[in-house]
């Protein structure tokens, strides 16, 4: 007799159970409130098998197509990995200069010699105050990064952005 068998155990209640009922984890998902307090936007109410069929990505770079007439020597830009880091930075950056008032996701769109930010404010900041961090923003990262960079943002309510509750 197995030792295993003389203390109790039983090969039976040694099995794995790998049915559906059993698994409880939901990965990439939020979890919901008790008191459905949560908003979700657009973007975060996508399910992850959606995301790669429904949205788009952060960063665009439409300088370095195949048949354009700009080469990157030519252009002077950076390697694709410089690239990223550069839109790490513009994101952290964004972040700090413009805190809680973003209610969307930083989008950065490279066009040839041209760096364009994209989002959603918050529709509370006084106009001169988002004028003033406009020229601001695009000073710095023109003075930063050596090329024009241009803000398009959009104002909305705070709610005007949240799709669903959880």
């Amino acid at each position: 007799m197995s030792s295993a068998l003389r203390k109790g155990f039983s090969p039976a209640l040694r099995r794995i159970h790998t049915s559906v009922y059993l698994r409880k984890e939901k990965a990439g998902r939020y979890k919901a409130t008790p008191r459905r307090t949560f908003g979700l936007t657009y973007e975060m109410s996508l399910l992850p098998e959606e995301i790669a069929h429904k949205k788009s990505w952060n960063s665009l770079n439409t300088a370095q197509l195949e048949g354009t007439f700009l080469e990157r020597e030519s252009m002077g830009q950076d390697l694709p990995h410089k690239m990223a880091v550069e839109d790490m930075f513009i994101r952290k950056f964004m972040n700090g200069t413009w805190p809680d008032t973003f209610q969307s996701e930083i989008i950065i769109k490279r066009t040839h010699n041209l760096i364009r930010i994209a989002g959603i404010t918050n529709y509370f900041i006084p106009a001169k105050k988002m004028y003033f961090l406009i020229g601001y923003t695009e000073e710095m990262l023109s003075l930063w990064l050596k090329c024009p960079v241009k803000l398009e943002l959009q104002s909305a309510s705070q709610n005007a952005t949240i799709i669903k509750h959880i």
